[in-house]
């Protein structure tokens, strides 16, 4: 019997739990920005180096993503990010 495959995923407290479901978004741990998965902004920066791969985490949902003190990104999430914009970035 195998093992399920374990995910690392950041808690809405910003800790990070072990689930069996992938991460719905990601982000990036230093900017404090999440996003979906297939962005073209993060797959860009991916592509440059390490150094974005290592501040690279995920989360559940949006929900968990913004109580973790995360904001939209402007260039997959553009209607999103405009509300966060419009209430002062918080």
């Amino acid at each position: 019997m195998t093992q399920p495959r374990l995910y690392r995923l950041v808690a809405a407290d910003g800790s990070t739990v072990s689930s069996t479901t992938p991460g719905t978004l990601g982000g990036h741990r230093k900017n404090r920005i999440y996003g979906r998965l297939d962005c073209k902004a993060a797959r860009r920066a991916l592509g440059t180096g390490r150094s974005y791969e290592q501040q690279r985490v995920f989360f559940a949902d949006e929900a968990t993503a913004i109580a973790a003190g995360y904001r939209p990104c402007a260039t997959c999430l553009p209607d999103a990010y405009e509300q966060w914009k419009a209430k002062g970035g918080k």
